[in-house]
């Protein structure tokens, strides 16, 4: 986080606890809804973005409340906290992040709060930057792997059964389920990638948020930047993805929900792809759209891929 932000932050932080509206027991959640566990005798406990706060529902099922600080359709990396989502964190018995770099507005924001937090990624083997202002750091979507899904899984269990204890067989055995459901995921993905031509699996994307997915399931993968922040389709980098494109005959290329796709149809115009969509990553979508839960955002992905790599 730049030091501007983060300073803005922190006086954020101090005017809205000047106010006593940190101490608030109750206040309205990233989606509208009253977060106060007290209303409804269930814990609560807040994510920070869409994707994890689904997973945490499965495993937590009726035994907590789960609200998530970002919006449907929110851009995660970059996202600056409001008032209200202080007020929310402020009375929440438990907060998760994905961590690995991902929220980096995150360690200011829990800074300013007397509330726990655990970090969901703790356990997964990170894969590197290769390129960019953060090579070397991290790739933080790990998440985008059901296998690597599995270790979120068990992090939740541990946390939700910290926190709720009388509730931890419950929560054990809504996390086993959930991670068979996340292993016949992978095998299925897998099988999808299987069916396609050799030389057609290779995944080019806006953001290098596929790594972790495309090192499981058995896809090559390139992108124009690899996180998303200030640099993104720079002239340079839409060069490199043409050359990827045309080098290996890629059929088709893909963006990401969050961003602006114009650089990414420059590049499968000029290189003869076809511009096969936009791939969900940081968000799910609304509960009546295409991906209301993690699952379905993984399963969307990898059949939109694979449609489109099929030529």
């Amino acid at each position: 986080m730049p030091k501007t932000r983060g300073r803005a932050f922190r006086n954020l932080a101090a005017a809205v606890a000047a106010t006593g509206l940190l101490a608030a027991c109750a206040g309205p959640s990233a989606n509208g809804s009253e977060t106060a566990g007290a209303d409804n005798g269930k814990p609560l406990v807040l994510t920070t973005f869409t994707v994890i706060a689904d997973m945490v529902a499965e495993v937590g099922g009726d035994a907590i409340q789960v609200d998530s600080i970002t919006k449907v359709g929110a851009e995660i990396h970059g996202y600056e906290p409001t008032p209200s989502d202080l007020r929310s964190a402020a009375s929440a018995d438990l907060i998760l992040d994905n961590g690995l770099g991902l929220e980096r507005w995150f360690e200011d924001f829990v800074g300013t709060l007397n509330v726990p937090h655990v970090v969901l990624s703790e356990g997964v083997e990170p894969i590197n930057i290769s390129t960019g202002d953060y090579e070397g750091l991290p790739n933080p979507h790990a998440w985008m792997s059901p296998l690597a899904g599995q270790a979120y899984v068990d992090n939740i269990v541990t946390a939700l059964s910290d926190l709720v204890p009388d509730a931890a067989s419950e929560f054990r055995a809504n996390g086993d389920a959930y991670q068979a459901e996340l292993q016949a995921l992978a095998d299925e993905l897998r099988a999808v990638v299987a069916s396609l031509p050799a030389d057609h699996r290779m995944l080019v994307t806006c953001e290098g948020a596929f790594s972790y997915l495309a090192r499981d399931i058995g896809l090559d993968e390139a992108y124009l930047w690899p996180v998303n922040s200030d640099t993104q389709g720079t002239p340079q980098q839409i060069r490199s993805a043409i050359e990827v494109v045309r080098e290996r005959k890629v059929p088709a290329v893909f963006c990401e929900t969050t961003v602006n796709n114009s650089s990414q149809q420059q590049v499968a115009r000029e290189s003869g792809a076809e511009f096969a969509g936009n791939l969900y990553v940081d968000s799910l979508s609304e509960s009546g759209g295409p991906v209301p839960s993690y699952l379905d955002l993984l399963r969307y992905d990898v059949n939109l891929i694979a449609e489109g790599l099929r030529g």
